[in-house]
């Protein structure tokens, strides 16, 4: 391995070689609270919606557009701020979507009719769909290979959290403030978030050497990291796990070598996952209203059932950076039976919230995995756009969740059969992650083949 005082210096090396320090604890912490008002904001209307709709005189499938409103938005900002996390930078796009979405927020409380919360939320969305991919990428590029599922699971607590806190602090504002004091605090508590990240924010250095940018920035971040090293503006910084830097991206880049299988599988089955997981987080506690479940119990619910998945996502991490991504499938498979049970046996209401926390830790958990490796692996050139468009065509099926949902309790049917319904997302995902899981085996043992070959 080449000195690090010499002028040519290997910074994936360097980050490979490293434990998670003080630096990525911070960084995974702006990236908690971020994440929090992101999932905050993407789950409250979920909350309003019973008070909204009784203020405006809402039916279901308006409120499904509503939803899905929210969510349109979502797919097209994932597009554009991917391609500006690629083009400017991970540090300045966070920002920007971050100050946009919190104005946007605190300004849906201002809504007063139908069309303007339809255009509120779809204009919030275009902020707010940038925002994962973007945080996923910058904590990625500063985390060893063996560690980058992890890291992505870990700043996934801080939508977990928001998520989990949307319906308490519904229940917490609502009541003495209306529904609008909840976007009044939300967007307010952004702001003054997106002002943090200005003054705290980092870039991430694979993104400057890719782009051959600020020595001067790398040296001073890598000497941050270890002030031991010796660099300068002068040392020439690579990146020798990256193959050649295009500048100008091309979405057939996304289907280059591995990633031709690998693409698809991701789009699939973080697309599916994402419908059953809309769905029910849209109409979950409606839902349970319609089955006689009080509306701040249905909200506790909600939001215990989130809190679950957040364990579960955290329980699987370790294991999907140990065996890869077969470990996702485990989550998604066990669900199955459950969700059988719930649309098709009469149970009484208190084990019927039990198992729909259970339902809903299961289906979190495996969608966590499919989060965790969404733009891992993506070449820094090109990963803020991997995962942007992989959460985009995601959101494809969180836009269609909502409508289905309030399509399937408009038609007559019994509303405990939704869950029946649900089954079709972590089936299809349990044979994406497998399949996913070999191409990826495929490769290491291809290339483990190769370099044996070399040194023969």
């Amino acid at each position: 391995m080449r000195e690090r005082s010499q002028p040519v210096f290997d910074v994936s090396a360097f980050m490979d070689e490293r434990k998670l320090s003080a630096f990525n604890i911070r960084l995974i912490v702006l990236s908690w609270l971020i994440t929090f008002c992101d999932g905050l904001d993407m789950m409250m209307i979920s909350y309003t919606a019973p008070y909204i709709a009784d203020e405006m005189a809402l039916d279901r499938t308006m409120l499904g557009n509503v939803f899905s409103a929210g969510l349109l938005g979502t797919v097209l900002g994932g597009f554009a701020f991917a391609y500006l996390g690629d083009r400017i930078g991970r540090r300045i796009s966070i920002i920007i979507a971050a100050f946009a979405f919190g104005v946007i927020t605190f300004a849906t409380g201002f809504a007063q009719t139908y069309e303007q919360l339809l255009w509120f939320r779809f204009i919030d969305g275009l902020a707010l769909g940038g925002m994962l991919p973007l945080a996923w990428a910058l904590n990625i590029e500063y985390a060893p290979k063996r560690l980058r599922a992890t890291v992505v699971t870990l700043i996934m607590v801080g939508y977990s959290l928001g998520t989990t806190l949307a319906g308490p602090i519904t229940n917490w504002l609502a009541p003495p403030f209306g529904w609008q004091g909840v976007y009044f605090a939300a967007g307010a508590a952004t702001v003054l978030c997106a002002a943090g990240l200005y003054f705290n924010l980092p870039e991430s250095i694979r993104f400057l050497v890719a782009r051959g940018r600020n020595q001067d920035k790398i040296a001073t971040i890598i000497k941050r990291l270890d002030p031991a090293v010796g660099v300068s503006a002068q040392t020439d910084f690579i990146l020798s796990d990256e193959p050649g830097i295009k500048k100008s991206f091309r979405v057939g880049q996304l289907f280059e070598g591995r990633l031709l299988l690998i693409t698809p599988l991701i789009w699939l089955g973080y697309a599916v996952s994402t419908l059953t997981v809309y769905l029910h987080a849209s109409w979950g506690p409606i839902i349970l209203e319609n089955l006689d479940v009080a509306r701040k119990t249905a909200a506790w619910v909600a939001s215990g059932s989130a809190l679950a998945g957040a364990v579960a996502g955290l329980s699987l991490m370790r294991f999907t950076d140990r065996i890869g991504p077969f470990a996702i499938a485990v989550f998604p498979i066990a669900s199955l039976p459950v969700l059988l049970f719930m649309g098709a046996a009469s149970m009484p209401t208190a084990l019927f919230l039990f198992m729909n926390v259970l339902v809903v830790a299961l289906i979190s958990g495996g969608h966590y995995g499919i989060l965790s490796i969404t733009s891992i692996y993506y070449p820094t050139a090109i990963r803020a756009n991997g995962g942007g468009w992989a959460s985009s065509i995601a959101k494809v099926g969180g836009v269609a969740g909502p409508i289905l949902g309030g399509l399937f309790l408009s038609s007559g049917l019994p509303v405990i059969q939704i869950f029946l319904f649900l089954m079709m997302g972590p089936a299809i995902l349990t044979l994406c992650v497998i399949g996913i899981g070999s191409v990826v085996r495929a490769t290491k043992q291809e290339d483990g083949g190769a370099h044996a070959a070399v040194n023969a």
